[in-house]
C-alpha cells in the first residue's frame, strides 16, 4: 500500500532512525509544551472569571449567577474577537490543521497563523464558546515542536513524530493526563503503537506535564464515587455501548460539516450571539462541556435539562466551527456522552431500578464510548478517563465493555473520526 493510500499515512513514523538531536528536540518540545499550555490555562481560568464576574465557585456557577445582559454581551463579544481573528489569520499563509500537517506535510506548520488562532481560541472559548479548550494546546504543542525541528534541520520521518508528541503532549497539559496525552498522539495522531514511537510519545507527555504542574494543580479532573459493579450495570453496559458507537456517528458526519465550512465573522458572531441568547434558559450550553460532564456525575440531572444538552451542546458546536472558529471537540464530545449514558441510565432504571452512585457510573461509562467511538481511540479514551477522575478504575469491565462495543459499531457507521473527517482521510 502506498503513502497517499494509506488511512493514516504517517504510520510509517516508527521506521525513522532518531538521531540525538531528535531527542534533545524532544526534552526541549516537552518542557516548552509545559510552560505554554501551563500559561495558557491559567489565561482560559483568568478570562472566564473575568468574563462572568466570578471569584468564587467555579465557570457554571459564575454564568448561572451572571446577568443576562452580561451573558449577551461577552458572547457577542467572544463572536467579535472570533471575527477580527479569523480575519487576521486568513491573511496568512498556511493550513494550520495539525492532523493534516502530520499526514500530509511531514509536520510543517504556519507558525504564525497557528499562534494567532491558538490565542483567540483560548480567548472565546474562556468566554464560553461551545468547544474544547485542547484545540489551542495542540497547536502549541505542535508548533514548538515545528520549529525546534526545523531549527536543529531533522528530517520528514523525525519532525512528523516530534510533532505528534508535541501535539500529544499539549492535550496532556491541557487536562493533566501525562499517560493519555502520551496515548493519543499514538492512537490518533500516529496510528501506531511501535516501541520506537511509544518512548519519546510517552516522554514528551510526561514532561510536559510535569512542568506544567508548576502553574496548575495537580488534582482529578472531575470528583466521581464509583458505584459498585452490580449485574444491573454489566448488562446495562452491554446495552448502552452499540447506542453510544450509534449516536457517535452522526456526531461525527456533524462535526465533519461543520470544520468545512469557511471562516466568516459575521456567522462568527451570529452563532456565538445566539447562543448567549440560549445561555438564558440554559446556562449549561456555555463553556467546554467539563461542568456538563460533573453534573451528570452526581447523577440526580432532570430529563428535560439532558434532553436540552443532547440537542443543544452539538448543534452550538457545530455552528461554532462552521463559521471557522477554532476550538477543540475532546470535552464536548464527552459532555455528549455523559448526557447519553445517564439518559440511558434513567431509562434502564425503569426495568431494574437504579441508585444514584449507579447512574453517575452511568454517565461516566457514556463519557468514555462516545468519545472512544467518535475519536477511534478506545485505548486512549479509556485511559483518560481513569486519569481524569483518578477514581474509575473500579469499573474498568463495564467501561471496555461498552468502549469496546461502541468503537466497533461506531467504525461499522463512520470510520473516520472527529478529527481525520476533515481532510477526507479514509
Amino acid at each position: 500500500m502506498g503513502f497517499s493510500d494509506s488511512m493514516q499515512p504517517n504510520v510509517r513514523s516508527g521506521e525513522a532512525r532518531l538521531s540525538g538531536a531528535f531527542w534533545a528536540m524532544l526534552l526541549v518540545t516537552g518542557v516548552a509544551a509545559g510552560l505554554v499550555g501551563g500559561a495558557l490555562m491559567r489565561m482560559l481560568y483568568w478570562i472566564e472569571a473575568h468574563s462572568f464576574g466570578y471569584t468564587a465557585g467555579g465557570f457554571a456557577e459564575g454564568v448561572r449567577a451572571a446577568s443576562a445582559g452580561r451573558k449577551l454581551t461577552v458572547l457577542m463579544g467572544a463572536g467579535v474577537i472570533a471575527a477580527v481573528g479569523g480575519w487576521v489569520a486568513g491573511k496568512m499563509k498556511g493550513d494550520t490543521d495539525l492532523d493534516g500537517a502530520i499526514w500530509k506535510r511531514w509536520g510543517r506548520m504556519p507558525v504564525g497563523k497557528s499562534t494567532v488562532r491558538a490565542v483567540y481560541s483560548i480567548v472565546v472559548v474562556g468566554m464560553g464558546a461551545a468547544v474544547g479548550r485542547e484545540n489551542a494546546l495542540k497547536q502549541a504543542g505542535g508548533v514548538i515542536a515545528n520549529v525546534s525541528a526545523a531549527w536543529r534541520g531533522l528530517g520528514d520521518q523525525e519532525r512528523r513524530l516530534l510533532v505528534a508528541c508535541g501535539g500529544g503532549a499539549g492535550m496532556a497539559a491541557a487536562y493533566n493526563v501525562p499517560l493519555g496525552g502520551a496515548l493519543f498522539a499514538l492512537e490518533v495522531l500516529l496510528g501506531s503503537f511501535s516501541l520506537r514511537m511509544a518512548l519519546p510519545a510517552f516522554g514528551c507527555s510526561l514532561l510536559a506535564c510535569w512542568v506544567s504542574w508548576l502553574m496548575l494543580p495537580n488534582v482529578a479532573t472531575y470528583a466521581f464515587v464509583p458505584a459498585p459493579v452490580t449485574g444491573s450495570l454489566m448488562a446495562w453496559a452491554f446495552v448502552a455501548g452499540p447506542v453510544c458507537g450509534l449516536v457517535s456517528g452522526p456526531f461525527v458526519r456533524l462535526m465533519g460539516w461543520a470544520k468545512g465550512g469557511k471562516a466568516s465573522g459575521w456567522l462568527a458572531v451570529g452563532s456565538l450571539g445566539a447562543l448567549g441568547v440560549v445561555s438564558l434558559w440554559l446556562p449549561e450550553a456555555l463553556g467546554n462541556g467539563k461542568d456538563v460532564v460533573q453534573l451528570t456525575l452526581g447523577g440526580v440531572v432532570p430529563v428535560g435539562l439532558l434532553v436540552g444538552l443532547l440537542v443543544v451542546r452539538p448543534l452550538a458546536t457545530a455552528m461554532i466551527l462552521r463559521a471557522g472558529v477554532p476550538g477543540g471537540l475532546f470535552t464536548p464530545t464527552m459532555s455528549l456522552g455523559a448526557v447519553v449514558g445517564l439518559l440511558l441510565g434513567r431509562g434502564w432504571g425503569v426495568v431494574m431500578p437504579m441508585g444514584r452512585a449507579e447512574l453517575s457510573s452511568c454517565a461516566l461509562i457514556g463519557s468514555a464510548a462516545v468519545l472512544a467511538a467518535a475519536t477511534q481511540g478506545p485505548v486512549s479514551a479509556l485511559v483518560f478517563l481513569l486519569e481524569l477522575t483518578h477514581t474509575a478504575d473500579s469499573l474498568m469491565v463495564p467501561l471496555l465493555v461498552a468502549v469496546v462495543l461502541a468503537t466497533v459499531v461506531g467504525r461499522g457507521l463512520e470510520d473516520r473520526s472527529i478529527y481525520s473527517i476533515e481532510g477526507g482521510v479514509k
